[in-house]
């Protein structure tokens, strides 16, 4: 029993120490592994199962809005990243840099794609000659490398995966919906398959992308009341497209610029769903995107006919389309509960040489432990409509922890006190000055999330300066 205990016991709890829980979660249900390279990470079957399903959901939901896959150099000459001055400032201090081909120095460095929209512009200017040519609605799938200080798994890495769509428009108007549309389509997407509530709303200007008209986000909440940006999608306007002259010509023969739009969803987001739903025990997948949704486990399986009947239930979990495996290892069954636990599968059946008797198996919830004795012949239906229980009780359950955690503040006063006491959200007006933004960072750490799109009115005046609001803002410390 002492051996059983052992693998949940080497799991910090998040209430002693979140960051290290958040370490041991992500090793102890391997999801990745360290490598020679500082700041990156193997990302081991079972966590790219879960990158796999996130990009296999996102595509089919891209591409019903018109979205077409393309696949762009990994490399960008320095002098294609110099031409839009704004863009380059911004990701100056995180590129990483090519300097030599072979034993050869480069006539000119090549920058490895932090982001690529100085790539998509170059590619666009050749691609682009008239109104008929648009709208371009491209996305790729790729890996980008940002040179990060300090790194954690998932959250912030040298190099990551992620999808960038790059988007190219006759005009503002169908920039901007284009902009909005795909911001909706990663705030459903979490809520609907990550069983993750998002606040969505507009960067401000000193948070913005560099070099975008604006940035529109979804911000949510971690589990130790940090936010985090789980999705962004950009407005360009036509800036980039005089940088790289990018033109058609119009119906009326006239040569106009394009207006672009760029927009993009990370692995961060499977730090997201550890730091959402997980518990000391491990990890809690919502089953719309666990790997495997049940685990079928057989008790004193070297009984006989216990792994036959197992592996019938197995079948006919398969059959009803559900994502099944069966675990018959030489384990003890308290192990493999506890491994199943801390891997985050959804739900287990457990079957024994009594239960068979009994014509029956016993299911057990991942997300809270419940026990639920069933009919061999109804297991099947069963599982199936627990899974979608289970989905829709992990969003509910993470709304109310985030509902639970914002507050409103209106005097500094009081928000500097909220901040420092009580993590999470926390609701204010802003007078839309940068110097008050700086102050709050200054003094607390927080920084604006977002300016949601869902106004309310708390106060006539700034949190920070008592002039006039202008805005209600989310702040809080993020990762």
């Amino acid at each position: 029993m002492a051996k059983e205990k052992k693998l949940v016991e080497s799991i910090t709890s998040m209430e002693e120490d979140f960051a290290q829980w958040y370490t041991d979660v992500v090793k102890k249900a391997d999801l990745i592994d360290y490598t020679s390279v500082k700041g990156c990470m193997v990302i081991k079957p079972a966590g790219y199962a879960i990158w796999e399903n996130i990009q296999h959901e996102l595509d089919r939901r891209f591409k019903e809005t018109g979205v077409q896959n393309v696949y762009l150099p990994m490399f960008i000459p320095e002098s294609l990243l110099q031409k839009e001055k704004d863009h380059v400032e911004g990701f100056a201090p995180e590129v990483a840099w090519v300097t030599h081909g072979g034993l050869e120095p480069l006539q000119e460095r090549l920058c490895v794609r932090p982001t690529s929209e100085t790539l998509f512009c170059d590619f666009y200017a050749k691609e682009i000659h008239s109104h008929r040519d648009l709208p371009k609605v491209y996305n790729q799938w790729c890996s980008v490398v940002r040179w990060e200080k300090t790194t954690r798994p998932f959250l912030r890495s040298r190099e990551f995966l992620w999808q960038e769509g790059h988007t190219a428009h006759a005009t503002a108007q169908e920039a901007e919906e284009r902009t909005i549309q795909m911001l909706n389509v990663y705030a459903d997407f979490c809520e609907e398959e990550l069983a993750i509530p998002v606040v969505k709303g507009r960067k401000t200007d000193k948070e913005k992308f560099a070099g975008a008209e604006a940035t529109y986000t979804i911000e949510s909440l971690m589990h130790d009341g940090k936010a985090l940006q789980s999705g962004t999608s950009h407005n360009f306007g036509d800036g980039f497209a005089k940088a790289f002259g990018i033109q058609y010509t119009d119906k009326d023969n006239t040569l106009k610029y394009v207006h672009q739009t760029s927009w993009g969803m990370t692995t961060r987001m499977i730090g997201a769903i550890i730091m959402v739903h997980g518990d000391n025990s491990g990890l809690k997948l919502p089953p719309r995107i666990a790997p495997v949704q049940v685990m079928v486990i057989p008790i004193q399986q070297r009984k006989e006919g216990v792994v036959e009947k197992a592996r019938e239930v197995l079948e006919s979990l398969l059959a009803q389309g559900i994502r099944a495996r069966m675990d018959d290892s030489d384990k003890s069954p308290g192990w493999r509960f506890s491994e199943q636990e801390m891997r985050g599968i959804p739900l287990r059946v457990e079957i024994g040489p009594k239960d068979i008797e009994q014509n029956q198996a016993v299911l057990v919830r991942r997300d809270n432990r419940e026990k639920v004795v069933v009919a061999l012949d109804e297991l099947a239906q069963k599982a199936s409509e627990l899974l979608v229980q289970i989905q829709e009780d992990m969003l509910e359950s993470a709304r109310a922890h985030r509902d639970a955690h914002t507050y409103t503040a209106t005097n500094y006063e009081e928000f500097v006190k909220t901040i420092n006491e009580k993590p999470g959200f926390v609701k204010a007006m802003w007078c839309g000055c940068q110097e008050c933004e700086d102050k709050i960072k200054e003094d607390t750490a927080a920084t604006s999330r977002c300016i949601p799109f869902e106004q309310e009115q708390l106060a006539d005046t700034c949190v920070c300066c008592g002039k006039p609001a202008k805005k209600m803002v989310y702040w809080g410390r993020a990762y």
